[in-house]
């Protein structure tokens, strides 16, 4: 059951190559000022593939320009994926609007060591 009178950001990782939640990810979010990113905020994901906490809540929660950036490699090589060097996934940044400061915009991140796709969630 989603709460529709949440504003805010969240996230969530899936770790589509072992059918689970990708737990221990890092997650960096930053919001474009000017011609530059600036770094809001990082955090790891839990057990579950998401943050303890939004990203953005409430009066923080600023339309503009904002980046999501995951350390997918750091990530499956602490589970002991056989990767080439370099990996072909780094840090995948995914950048998107948020036009609406009363909305929630989920933005979640289904990754492999190969392949990666994201959507506007719930």
């Amino acid at each position: 059951m989603s709460d529709h009178s949440f504003s805010g950001l969240t996230t969530h990782v899936l770790d589509t190559a072992h059918g689970k939640p990708a737990a221990g990810m890092a997650v960096a979010l930053y919001v474009m000022q000017g011609d530059d990113w600036a770094l809001l905020k990082q955090a790891h994901t839990n057990v579950d593939g998401r943050l303890d906490e939004p990203l953005l809540a409430g009066a923080a929660l600023v339309p503009g320009r904002y980046r999501l950036v995951f350390d997918v490699e750091a990530y499956f090589r602490s589970l002991g994926v056989d990767l080439p060097t370099p990996a072909f996934l780094g840090q995948v940044p995914l950048d998107f609007g948020m036009a609406d400061d009363t909305a929630h915009y989920h933005v979640p991140l289904l990754v492999s060591p190969w392949a990666y796709s994201t959507y506007r969630g719930s």
